[in-house]
């Protein structure tokens, strides 16, 4: 039985860069174009015996398509992130001068994609020029490290925000005591340690393979591991995602939804009317928010799992289902990287009504300063 199909070492269940078919499908091999080989399955008869190969059936996936759709979207999010993100951290560090506890979880937001935009032009590359990574093992893991460094610490510090503004909203004397600079501080330092933790053997499961590309010359960066650790990174992907993902998810989604429930209520704050305003900003917030993880983080968690499922069951799953799988978890991976573009409108939006008190500000110092002269007279 012979299937031929096109080559990709990221998304390849024989992705430790060995020819597996034998001599017979080494010879095949060097008769095919650059991006596609042949795989056979055969039994090998002589005068008395039959021996069956006994290589696995592997699946070999047509994924050319990425080598344009990941670097056309990767230099969107970064031409475009880079913008908003250098933006957003200057009106912070320099325009911001009382920090309230939800401007210190925007700062680190802003610093979780920051860091992850310059990696940016890595991947670009390395994309772009189909799947051959020049810049060495160590720069490898890095990159990978911080794609979920900053995937993660987006979504934790985004849940700190809806928890903070959860308690503003819901609880608003409670919140004054209990949401304070220094435990917004407090969190933040507990948040990257848990991440630097839980992602930590990212450093180890990160791989290369010097010559496991499109061409015998190529370099691959592993977008997950190489084939022997690949179970035991499914297992760690596993418990990562459930920690860092499906329960902030659930604390994203119970204090929106509580909030949404507030909102609809005649409300008090500080004793007054809770204006009208107040409540455009908190529902525009909750939507936003809702929509990072909607869009960005959901797809990609959803499809990825998918994916590393059929890989770990390997022959039980046909190769069209692994093939459509791993196509929906390529086309994911740029809208997981989009949060990046999203989350300074968060920082923008929380701004309003700061920017807009001075403006205020601004304004009647001017009207007071040309009624002076008339009223000296």
């Amino acid at each position: 039985m012979i299937e031929k199909r096109g080559s990709d070492s990221d998304s390849d269940l024989n992705s430790d860069g060995h020819d597996e078919a034998g001599p017979v499908g080494q010879t095949l091999n060097k008769h095919c174009g650059s991006g596609e080989k042949i795989w056979i399955r055969m039994a090998i008869f002589n005068n008395t015996t039959t021996t069956n190969v006994s290589d696995p059936y592997h699946c070999k996936i047509d994924e050319n398509f990425k080598y344009i759709l990941l670097p056309v979207s990767y230099t969107l999010v970064f031409v475009l992130g880079l913008a908003l993100n250098i933006t957003a951290m200057y009106v912070i560090l320099f325009r911001t001068k009382h920090w309230k506890p939800s401007t210190i979880y925007m700062i680190n937001l802003n610093v979780c994609d920051t860091l992850y935009i310059l990696t940016l032009p890595f991947l670009i590359y390395y994309y772009a020029d189909k799947n051959d990574w020049p810049f060495g093992e160590l720069m490898c893991k890095l990159i990978r490290f911080l794609f979920y460094t900053n995937l993660y610490g987006s979504i934790l510090f985004l849940s700190c925000i809806s928890l903070h503004r959860f308690l503003g909203v819901c609880h608003p004397v409670r919140s004054l005591s209990w949401m304070n600079g220094r435990r917004a501080r407090l969190i933040s330092v507990g948040i990257w340690m848990i991440i630097l933790i839980l992602q930590a053997p990212i450093l180890y499961f990160s791989r290369m393979n010097n010559n496991g590309g499109v061409t015998p010359q190529s370099a691959v960066c592993y977008d997950t591991t190489s084939k022997e650790l690949f179970n035991d990174f499914t297992v760690y992907s596993s418990v990562v995602m459930l920690l860092l993902f499906v329960l902030p998810f659930g604390v994203v989604l119970v204090c929106n939804g509580l909030m949404v429930k507030k909102l609809q209520e005649p409300s008090v704050v500080g004793g007054g009317p809770m204006s009208q305003r107040f409540k455009q900003k908190s529902v525009k917030m909750i939507i936003i928010v809702l929509l990072t993880f909607m869009l960005c983080f959901l797809p990609f968690h959803v499809n990825r799992s998918i994916y590393y499922t059929f890989r770990y069951l390997d022959k039980h799953v046909s190769c069209s289902m692994l093939e459509t799988a791993s196509m929906a978890y390529k086309v994911t991976r740029p809208l997981a990287s989009a949060n990046s573009c999203i989350d300074p409108i968060l920082y923008f939006m929380a701004g309003q009504s700061f920017r807009r008190s001075m403006r205020n500000k601004k304004n009647k110092t001017k009207s007071e300063n040309r009624k002076s002269p008339s009223a000296s007279l």
